[in-house]
C-alpha cells in the first residue's frame, strides 16, 4: 500500500488535519485482503473510491497522467497491478521488462496513487466485485464498449471513466523505439 510520508499519522499527509484510517502496509504493496479492509474504512468515512488498473512495465509519461486524471476522480485512488503471469497472457512470452513487485511499488510511490495491489487474473472484474469502487478508470485508447469489467462495476451501481489517451505514450511503442534506435536493422 502506497503512502507518502509514512512517518505522518495520516493516510493523506496532503489532507493533514483529517481522521484517515492507518495504512496496512509499509512496504508499498498491499495485499487485496489489506485493500478490502482500507477500502471499507476509508469508505465509512465518506470518501470516494476510484480504482484502475494496468500492467505499469515501463512507467512512461502517459502512465503519471493517466493516474493523476484517475485520481481527480475521488478522494482514493487504488491501483491493481496485474501479476507477471497475467501480463504474459495478455502480452505476450517477452513481458513484462520489470518483475510484479518493482512495477507494484514504482506505482505506489506515485503521488496520484493511495495503494496498489498486485493481481493474478486476466481482468480486473473479481476484484472490482469485491472492492466496489465508485468509480473505475480504463484509458480511452479504447471504446466503452471494449471494457469487459464496465458489466461489474454498473451492476452494482459505480461508473466507469474513459481518460484521455495520449497517443505514442505506451509501453509497447517505447519498447519499439529502444529496439529501432539501439538495435537496427533485426540485431534482436
Amino acid at each position: 500500500m502506497s503512502l507518502k510520508n509514512s512517518s505522518k499519522k495520516h493516510l493523506f499527509p496532503r489532507h493533514a488535519g483529517q481522521t484517515t484510517p492507518k495504512r496496512p502496509s509499509a512496504k508499498g504493496v498491499a495485499t487485496l485482503a489489506e485493500i478490502a479492509r482500507f477500502v471499507r474504512a476509508v469508505r465509512a468515512r465518506g470518501k470516494k473510491i476510484v480504482t484502475t488498473n494496468g500492467c505499469f512495465d515501463l512507467l512512461h509519461v502517459g502512465h503519471i497522467r493517466y493516474l493523476e486524471w484517475a485520481k481527480r476522480h475521488g478522494d482514493v485512488l487504488i491501483v491493481g497491478v496485474n501479476s507477471d503471469t497475467s501480463v504474459r497472457r495478455l502480452k505476450g512470452p517477452t513481458r513484462p521488462v520489470t518483475p510484479q513487485k518493482e512495477r507494484a511499488e514504482i506505482v505506489a510511490s506515485l503521488r496520484a496513487v493511495d495503494a496498489a495491489f498486485i493481481f493474478n487474473e486476466s481482468t480486473p472484474k473479481k476484484w472490482l466485485a469485491k472492492l466496489k469502487p465508485d468509480v473505475h478508470v480504463k484509458g480511452a485508447d479504447r471504446s466503452m464498449n471494449e471494457i469487459i469489467e464496465r458489466d461489474v462495476v454498473e451492476k452494482y451501481g459505480g461508473c466507469v471513466l474513459l481518460a484521455p489517451h495520449i497517443k505514442g505514450r505506451s509501453t509497447t511503442s517505447l519498447l519499439k523505439r529502444i529496439k529501432k534506435q539501439w538495435f537496427p536493422k533485426g540485431a534482436i
